[in-house]
């Protein structure tokens, strides 16, 4: 059985690869449209295929002899739909087995904007002739280490999702769980809503900041809109400053928030804990 993991230049697919490297159990294929970024996963063991979610006779290639293939959902947003459907023709035109696409919570009633794409890539597996079962990964803790650093040197956490908790998890406990899921039996047509055991306010994750950073931090809630502002301000692009503050609105009213167990399950073990990740972070 051969196993293909797009999108594995970058931060979820590195690590999913890696994990099904550490398995040796099956022979894995690491896709990305540039190969040679991937030059350390060839000199582990990996197949290297380039390939860009934009051209579909490059995915065919890649997916030659491929029986499960994981999808990692890409980050051009306004191209995703169109991008991810290339790839399910390919691994429709491959015959493969076994498709897992990384999706977000709630996919097909979740309305964040960072949800829309997701659920629109569902629509399309979900009138595919490919197998596949859906991985909804909830947030990383990895989403908050970018303003890490402000919010330790100022001592405040800044965000829009009011007393809302976060279920997150480290983004390689979500590349175990997928790794597991393509390399065991039983997947098909299964939906995961993935989420970490620790389900966080964000005073108790400003909490966490304090603890690992050994100074004091406290959570300060703003407006959406006022937030939106914040983080564009700081140098994001407007329309990914909105997505992200219309993310934290999510949080408010419990779109992330999970808690079905399905990721301690696959990993069979509880989720690593954020301050784990955050202390490893500001080492």
């Amino acid at each position: 059985m051969t196993v293909a993991v797009t999108g594995a230049s970058g931060q979820l697919g590195r690590l999913t690869v890696e994990a099904l490297l550490r398995t040796g159990a099956t022979p894995v294929v690491a896709i990305a449209r540039d190969a040679g970024k991937l030059a350390d996963l060839a000199a582990r063991g990996a197949q290297v295929r380039e390939a860009s979610y934009d051209d579909p006779a490059a995915l065919d290639r890649a997916l030659a002899g491929v029986d499960r293939v994981l999808l990692v959902s890409g980050n051009e947003f306004g191209k995703r739909v169109a991008q991810h459907t290339n790839v399910i023709r390919a691994a429709e035109r491959a015959g493969v087995e076994l498709l897992a696409y990384t999706s977000i919570p709630q996919a097909t009633r979740n309305p964040l904007i960072l949800a829309q794409e997701h659920a629109g890539t569902e629509a399309v597996l979900a009138e595919s002739t490919v197998p596949h079962v859906l991985l909804r990964n909830g947030w990383y803790w990895e989403n908050y280490l970018g303003g890490l650093g402000h919010a330790v040197e100022t001592g405040v956490l800044n965000g829009a999702a009011g007393e809302g908790r976060v279920a997150a998890a480290a983004r390689a406990d979500y590349a175990e769980a997928a790794a597991v899921v393509l390399g065991t039996d039983g997947h098909a047509g299964r939906v995961y809503e993935l989420g970490g055991d620790e389900r966080l306010t964000y005073a108790e994750l400003a909490q966490v900041i304090s603890t690992a950073a050994g100074k004091p931090v406290r959570y300060e809630n703003l407006p959406e809109a006022d937030y939106a502002a914040a983080l564009e301000a700081a140098g994001l692009p407007g329309p990914y400053a909105a997505a992200l503050a219309d993310a934290d609105a999510g949080i408010a009213a419990g779109i992330l928030d999970v808690d079905s167990g399905d990721l301690q399950k696959l990993l069979g073990r509880a989720s690593t804990p954020a301050l784990e990740v955050i202390r490893a972070a500001l080492a």
